[in-house]
């Protein structure tokens, strides 16, 4: 697993990405004004994605599977991609948990 920390020319310019080994997206972040912040962001969905409670599973309009993580005070951390299956949402939930806090930081 990877983390992609991106900067582009947004008001609020700086943003996560955690991508499997086959480099898909599996988690990406909201938009932050400071790479310190969206470092803060990066730290927290590896600590609560480690808990099962901190994950809202949901549906998106077209009928994919995706899911929130959640901090402790409730605040969104990182939503994933659009799944196929709910096996593949299961599938990504597990590999993020065993893979999230070794993965290399790469900042673009």
């Amino acid at each position: 697993m990877t983390i992609k920390l991106r900067k582009s020319d947004a008001k609020e310019p700086f943003s996560f990405v955690f991508l499997n080994a086959e480099g898909k997206t599996i988690v990406k972040s909201e938009n932050y004004a400071q790479k310190a912040s969206a470092k803060n962001g990066i730290e927290s969905v590896k600590k609560n994605c480690l808990e099962d409670s901190r994950y809202e599973l949901k549906e998106s309009s077209n009928g994919k599977p995706f899911f929130n993580i959640k901090s402790t005070n409730g605040q969104i951390v990182g939503t994933s991609a659009l799944f196929d299956t709910e096996a593949d949402r299961t599938a990504a939930i597990a590999e993020l948990k065993v893979d999230s806090e070794s993965a290399e930081i790469i900042e673009e």
